[in-house]
């Protein structure tokens, strides 16, 4: 289990983070989202002790990560795929964290193994990997110690799609076998399709959190209109964020209700009005963030 209690982090006036707390529970993979800026990075880093909180604490199995003598035999990290030394081979850098972890060799074979990387690949020095390769390596050496949580951040950058579906097989099972799974990423599909909880932070803040079948069900309207450029604008002077989805449609978090007495107003006639059965995780998380990405800086 991953817990954040009240993290703050303030680099001289500017808080990146502020005030940040959730729980990552084991059997459940959690999503940690956010536009850039947001304070995603700041917090993954203060959960694994690499940065330490102006305020608040973070425990990993209820103890700071900083306290544990072998902490990859507990939690497997990845933040940079890209963070490998590039004059050795992707077997030498999984050999000599084993030996600083006392690790039989044969964990390396077997963690080489589960990420589908070669006895060929992985004597090969990794300033020639490509970023995928990277990725499998990383994940690799975060799987090494056999831990109960993993920590991961756009692990999946750079895979193509048979390699997105490996990763997320890879990451259900390790939650149904009852580990504690964090991960962050901007595929917001791959992330609806993975995880069973979600945390969204915009400006160092949590803006929502909870179960992913709670928060994807909230209430969503679709509505088509004789002039839906007038009926946008209607409802956006109204205070509800309005997005087109890929069939045509206008999607909005106000009720139908709403959405008919705004274009009401606005003499505006409707073709559709309906509710939405799922709000879907992009719909989400831009109504959520909309102030927090750059589009709400720029406006």
């Amino acid at each position: 289990m991953i817990t954040a209690q009240h993290l703050t982090k303030r680099y001289g006036d500017h808080a990146a983070v502020d005030d940040v707390s959730f729980t990552a529970r084991p059997g459940r993979v959690t999503g940690f989202l956010g536009p850039n800026g947001a304070g995603k990075s700041t917090t993954m880093r203060m959960l694994c002790g690499l940065t330490a909180p102006t305020t608040g604490q973070a425990t990993v199995v209820d103890r700071p990560l900083r306290s544990m003598a072998n902490p990859g035999r507990t939690v497997g990290v990845l933040l940079d795929a890209s963070a490998q030394h590039a004059g050795r081979t992707g077997r030498e850098v999984l050999s000599l964290s084993a030996q600083l972890m006392g690790l039989p060799s044969s964990r390396v074979g077997a963690v080489l193994e589960t990420v589908g990387l070669t006895d060929a690949e992985s004597r090969k020095r990794t300033r020639s990997y490509s970023l995928g390769m990277r990725q499998r390596l990383g994940l690799a050496h975060a799987l090494l110690g056999d831990p109960t949580v993993l920590v991961l951040d756009e692990p999946a950058n750079g895979l193509d799609p048979a390699g997105i579906r490996w990763m997320r097989e890879l990451l259900r099972g390790f939650a149904a076998d009852g580990g504690t799974v964090l991960l962050s990423s901007h595929l917001l599909r791959e992330m609806e399709a993975v995880c069973d909880d979600l945390v969204i932070i915009g400006g160092g803040r949590i803006l929502a959190q909870g179960s992913a079948s709670e928060l994807l069900s909230g209430p969503s309207t679709r509505v088509r209109s004789v002039d839906d450029r007038a009926l946008t604008a209607a409802l956006t002077a109204a205070g509800h964020t309005v997005e087109r989805t890929d069939e045509g449609t206008l999607a909005t978090a106000a009720s139908p209700e709403e959405v008919g007495r705004v274009a009401l107003a606005a003499q505006v006639v409707l073709t559709e009005l309906r509710a939405a059965t799922s709000t879907g995780l992009e719909q989400l998380f831009f109504d959520t963030t909309a102030q927090h990405g750059r589009e709400g800086i720029a406006a």
